[in-house]
This record gives structure tokens, C-alpha cells and sequence, in this order.
């Protein structure tokens, strides 16, 4: 057994859209930074999605509510995730899963992403079952219909998705 002076740092990259950030995503994020000395959320700037909350408010959003965790810090990148994570030394990508069908599509990920940089793991964490069905998209729709999303968000979450869609109408 190695001795914990000589044990490497494990740094972990938690990727997403985060638009906004959930319960259920910060669920995987604390499970994660008991897991790893170094937690990096890393907000994905995806051209292809019509975020509603800027590149910059979403960060916002997780820095604020990753306050409590002391190994975890918040960043973005653009590009391929397995580059990001070497140049960041991040020896695994952690994934939270809901159901099959995220794992249909993130097991492709992960074979891809292990064709790239074979030194680089990817974990799947099952999410929390009381948070098994949500999803940002489905918060976002919720909340524009006018329906109770407490609990589903952290409270500074949940405002600032209210305030969001009081702009746009």
C-alpha cells in the first residue's frame, strides 16, 4: 500500500452545460469532491445549444453554490474534453447518470474519450434516485409555465432562473 506522502493528486473534471446548475448536479459535484483531492466543474461552451444563461452566469451560479466544497473550483472550456483534462492534469471525467439512455450516450463518450487519451478514466456516478428525473431543461420548462421548482435548484439558482425568464417576456 503506498504511502499517502508518495500518492499522486487526483484531480477529477465534472463537465456539463449547467444551464442552470441542479440539485442533481450538485449532488454528483459533492460526491465527487469526497472522492478526488482536486474537483474541477467545468462549464462547456456548446455552439450547437441556445443556452438561456450566459457563459458567465453559469459560472456565477456554480461558483456560488460550490462555495462549501474547499476541493472544488469552477472553470470553462471550449473544445475536446480529454485536452482539457491534459493539459489540466485531470486523470478522470466523472459523469452522473439518470437512466439508461444517458448511459447509452455517455458510454460512447467514454470509449471515444479513452480512444483520445487512454490515461484519462471516466466514472459514472448514479445520481441520487430523488433526483433521477431532473434535468435543467426540465427545470427551465417548469419554471416557464409558472410551476414550483424549490427543491429542484439551490434557492440563488432559483431566483436568478426567475428573474431570467421575467427579462424575457
Amino acid at each position: 500500500m503506498a504511502n499517502e506522502t508518495t500518492m499522486a493528486v487526483k484531480r477529477a473534471l465534472v463537465p456539463g452545460s449547467f444551464d442552470p446548475v441542479t440539485n442533481g448536479h450538485l449532488d454528483i459535484i459533492a460526491r465527487s469532491a469526497s472522492l478526488f483531492d482536486e474537483v474541477m466543474v467545468v462549464v462547456a461552451r456548446n455552439s450547437s445549444k441556445q443556452p438561456l444563461f450566459s457563459l458567465v452566469e453559469r459560472m456565477d451560479m456554480l461558483t456560488e453554490v460550490c462555495q462549501p466544497f474547499r476541493n472544488v473550483s469552477v472553470h470553462t472550456f471550449d473544445g475536446l474534453l480529454v485536452q482539457y483534462a491534459e493539459v489540466n492534469a485531470a486523470t478522470v471525467i466523472v459523469k452522473g447518470l439518470r437512466a439508461v439512455s444517458d448511459f447509452e450516450y455517455e458510454l460512447q463518450m467514454a470509449l471515444m474519450n479513452r480512444r483520445l487519451a487512454e490515461h484519462v478514466e471516466t466514472m459514472f456516478l448514479m445520481t441520487g434516485a430523488e433526483y433521477s428525473y431532473l434535468s435543467s431543461n426540465i427545470v427551465k420548462e417548469i419554471a416557464r409555465l409558472g410551476g414550483a421548482i424549490e427543491g429542484l435548484v439551490p434557492k440563488s439558482v432559483e431566483e436568478r432562473l426567475r428573474k431570467k425568464l421575467t427579462e424575457r417576456e
